[in-house]
């Protein structure tokens, strides 16, 4: 499967997290080799919703090593909406705090402009992570195969693995 390219404009923001949050360092493992690296990008796409919070400490807790780096990505459609920056800035430093407190994992933020689906490809793209993990916003099997759904472009667009996450 190919991912498919588009020529579109691509804005995103960086959030910067606390400064309480320490400096972990590339963990010194006597079995890891020149050949592979120390840790795996894994990207979690996070927002205010319940499914969100699920998938994000479902990868932390089962997913993530500690030599990993945890890059959350939230969509939005605007970056110049500064309240939705603000309260997105404020989940994502807490969430930052929490991996590093449950899974002992750096954390990066970045807020992306533009459709959920397609921004966090993108950010797929760039970063070229060992997973991607999604929640499904509640809806059901039946309810996702029957319309589509937000996590329904990941299938065709990325070229890597997805975890989509449904809230049980």
């Amino acid at each position: 499967m190919e991912t498919l390219m588009e020529e579109e404009e691509y804005n995103w923001k960086e959030v910067k997290l606390p400064p309480l949050i320490p400096i972990v360092p590339e963990p010194e493992l006597e079995r890891e080799t020149g050949e592979r690296r120390r840790g795996r990008d894994i990207i979690i796409a996070v927002d205010h919703g319940p499914n969100s919070k699920h998938a994000f400490h479902w990868a932390i807790t089962h997913l993530c090593r500690l030599a990993d780096t945890v890059h959350l990505v939230h969509a939005v459609s605007s970056l110049k909406n500064q309240i939705v920056y603000d309260t997105t800035e404020v989940l994502m430093e807490k969430l930052a705090v929490e991996a590093l407190e449950v899974a002992m994992v750096k954390s990066k933020a970045r807020i992306v402009e533009g459709d959920a689906g397609k921004a966090i490809c993108k950010e797929a793209e760039r970063l070229k992570p060992a997973a991607v993990v999604l929640g499904t916003r509640g809806r059901s099997l039946m309810q996702r195969c029957q319309s589509p759904s937000f996590s329904h472009p990941f299938t065709y667009l990325c070229s890597t693995e997805i975890f989509i996450l449904t809230l049980f």
